[in-house]
């Protein structure tokens, strides 16, 4: 008679894992997303002075 409460018991446990997993994956890829977005974005170059020019 302790098989559908230790059913039970499990279940929760998992789904618990489950839930906790997919919030910090989720949370992980909104941080990603926010430190790209915030970034600063450097400027480049469009060519070295000392590069040869050709005529």
């Amino acid at each position: 008679m302790v098989l559908w409460p230790l059913v039970t018991l499990v279940g929760f446990l998992l789904l618990t894992g489950v839930v906790i997993m997919m919030g910090t994956h989720s949370t992980s890829r909104y941080e990603a997303e926010k430190r790209t977005a915030s970034a600063p974005r450097a400027r480049h170059a469009a060519e070295p002075a000392s590069a040869p020019v050709s005529a």
